[in-house]
């Protein structure tokens, strides 16, 4: 017995006719014939009566369409669900997000998933990189938008879709040193406090070029939070000057520094290599693409 024949079953009983079943199942009315006479065997029984041009269920025939049915059925939604899980449509997605992608992305992509993918089961997790690259490792994460210039390179990470953001220093629109309406010194932010999220080494090294050893991260940064959101509230409601990605924050402003600083922050999506990729990073992929060209 095969799920073929159950389905030449089901769609015969349905239609009542040789011929209506036989062209419901792309077969020919002896294919379709030889299909069930085959399947009668297996079972022991007849499942039709003849009538005319016409056939009916017998007795046992109408108790093993009920099982059959339901065979096909699950037969179905199971193929149904695959096609769906390969798509990304259900299932389970777990992407980490380090602290400017977080507080960038988080939102918006649950906000489209909730929309476009009410089935998929997303879990968004938010930590530093290297925290995000150790759960990628161990399998706990599908993927991770991490900043790159803070990870170290390995074989086994790949890396994809990177982009880079402007980065600078920013204050809420009625900080003093924005109301100068002029160009401000590094000295004039450095007299009030200054708050970042952690800087890879190689964001200090420009800092220092630019401003000499003053601008050191670890001195000239007064408060440390690994969640940008959290130090973007901060500097809000204060005069406290952020460091950061540009793009965290649109109602802060972007203090003219002379001289410029001209930084950006890289990012990227990080994967396992070789390693069978989550069905619905499909679709983080086409929303980072729309997101970055945004």
């Amino acid at each position: 017995m095969t799920l073929v024949q159950l389905r030449h079953f089901v769609a015969l009983a349905d239609a009542g006719s040789y011929v209506q079943a036989a062209k419901a199942v792309f077969l020919t009315q002896p294919a379709l014939t030889r299909s069930i006479l085959s399947l009668e065997d297996e079972l022991g029984g007849k499942l039709f009566d003849r009538l005319g041009r016409r056939i009916a269920l017998t007795q046992f025939g109408a108790e093993i369409l009920q099982r059959a049915s339901r065979l096909v059925g699950d037969a179905e939604s199971l193929k149904q669900a695959g096609k769906w899980m390969h798509e990304g449509l259900v299932g389970q997605l777990r992407i980490g997000l380090s602290s400017a992608p977080g507080a960038m992305y988080s939102t918006p992509l649950m906000l489209y998933m909730a929309q476009h993918h009410p089935k998929l089961h997303v879990q968004i997790s938010r930590a530093n990189t290297g925290v995000l690259v150790d759960a990628l490792r161990e399998q706990r994460l599908d993927a991770a938008i991490v900043d790159l210039r803070s990870m170290r390179p390995a074989a086994d990470l790949l890396v994809t879709q990177s982009f880079e953001l402007a980065a600078g220093f920013q204050a809420r629109p009625q900080h003093p040193l924005v109301q100068l309406g002029r160009p401000v010194s590094l000295a004039e932010i450095m007299a009030y406090p200054m708050a970042s999220t952690p800087l890879s080494d190689e964001v200090a090294r420009v800092l220092i070029a630019r401003y000499g050893p003053v601008a050191n991260p670890d001195n000239m940064v007064t408060l440390h939070c690994d969640e940008t959101l959290s130090i973007v509230d901060l500097a809000r409601q204060s005069d406290v000057i952020l460091l950061t990605v540009n793009a965290v924050a649109a109602d802060l402003v972007r203090l003219n520094v002379s001289p410029a600083l001209n930084a950006t922050g890289r990012f990227g999506l990080v994967t396992l290599t070789h390693h069978q990729e989550a069905p619905a990073l499909r679709i983080v992929r086409e929303q980072l693409a729309v997101w970055g060209s945004a």
